[in-house]
């Protein structure tokens, strides 16, 4: 018998956060080990929400040396964006890669990242989810 417990939601607050912070607290809460019956090989993480992505914080240099790469497959088919244009183009994307990075490699890693919920600014559509604030 496999009993299902609902997932607690919360709310976590990006503005004027730094990215690398922020994305272990995220992922920590989705892999589940905040909570004493925390096992590796099963999904027992909560959900979480994040808004106001545009406004993270990135120290140093980052936002000129760091780059995101996709690669079609044909040749010259590289695509390369610095941080500096992703955070303005798709800010969610740069959290949401940042909290995969940080996530198992296994087939628990796709389960686990539907639970993260990335907005560019502070609306929102979870208001029934009840999510609980986090500081």
């Amino acid at each position: 018998m496999s009993e299902e417990k609902e997932i607690k939601w919360y709310l976590l607050d990006a503005r004027d956060k730094i990215l690398g912070r922020l994305a272990v607290k995220v992922a920590r809460i989705i892999m589940g080990k905040h909570k004493p019956d925390y096992a590796p090989h099963l999904v027992k993480g909560d959900g979480v929400i994040v808004i106001n992505a545009k406004e993270v914080k990135v120290t140093g240099d980052k936002p000129a040396q760091k780059f995101y790469k996709r690669y079609s497959g044909y040749p010259d088919g590289l695509k390369t964006i610095p941080l500096a244009e992703m955070l303005e183009k798709k800010p969610e994307e740069v959290i949401r890669h940042a909290v995969k990075g940080m996530l198992p490699k296994n087939k628990l890693t796709k389960v686990m990242l539907r639970r993260l919920k990335v907005y560019p600014d502070d609306k929102h559509p979870h208001i029934a989810q009840k999510p609980i604030m986090l500081t």
